[in-house]
């Protein structure tokens, strides 16, 4: 997502989208009826998807909120945490002669996961995704228990830009997390974890139709 702080200026991150775009083609491709939720990106929508395009994290929730009920979500945007407390509605200008940048109010985004997770129209299997740069599987273990949700995929993404698993890359690697374990999935393109994961998702879903 995008968060504005004046007409022309927004707080961001490198993610590209791929990934959500990637699943979403997978869970298509297996029959389901997918709908979309996507941030600004610079990558083609998928074919055969209900697409709603959106900016900020508000814009996100509210989106995902009017697509329930459903049967599952998948939450793989890498949302903006925070926002300007008040953006500017012009140019914030460098006037001459000044010295000190202007000081910024920022106030916390809604979390999606955490909501769609205790929505009164929970989907019956809610899976998200964490990007950490250290203790993955601790920090994805405590995200898993504090949001609520059914699995947490979470991804490492090195502070060096030499490093081949920086945002935007083609290719990712996971820790995937449930309530009855983790695995931990080698480095493999995202349109193949996309296929993993709807793989995932299918055993998961016949193993609890079996049951009932």
């Amino acid at each position: 997502t995008v968060e504005p702080l004046d007409a022309v200026r927004f707080i961001s991150n490198h993610s590209s989208g791929r990934q959500g775009h990637a699943i979403a083609a997978a869970l298509v491709k297996r029959g389901a009826r997918v709908t979309l939720v996507s941030g600004p990106v610079n990558i083609p929508d998928p074919l055969g998807v209900a697409m709603v395009h959106v900016g900020t994290a508000e814009q996100m929730l509210a989106a995902c909120e009017a697509a329930l009920p459903a049967d599952i979500a998948i939450c793989t945007a890498a949302v903006a945490d925070w926002r300007a407390r008040e953006w500017v509605k012009g140019k914030i200008k460098k006037r001459p002669g000044d010295t000190a940048a202007p000081t910024l109010s920022l106030i916390q985004n809604p979390d999606i996961l955490a909501q769609l997770s205790s929505h009164s129209q929970r989907p019956g299997l809610v899976i998200g995704f964490a990007t950490e740069t250290d203790n993955l599987e601790a920090n994805a273990c405590e995200k898993l228990k504090r949001k609520g949700c059914d699995w947490i995929l979470a991804n490492a993404v090195s502070t060096d830009e030499s490093d081949g698993t920086v945002f935007g890359n083609a290719q990712n690697k996971v820790l995937l997390m449930t309530g009855n374990g983790q695995e931990d999935w080698p480095l493999m393109p995202k349109t193949e974890l996309a296929d993993r994961l709807v793989q995932r998702i299918i055993h998961t879903i016949g193993a609890v139709n079996a049951e009932s």
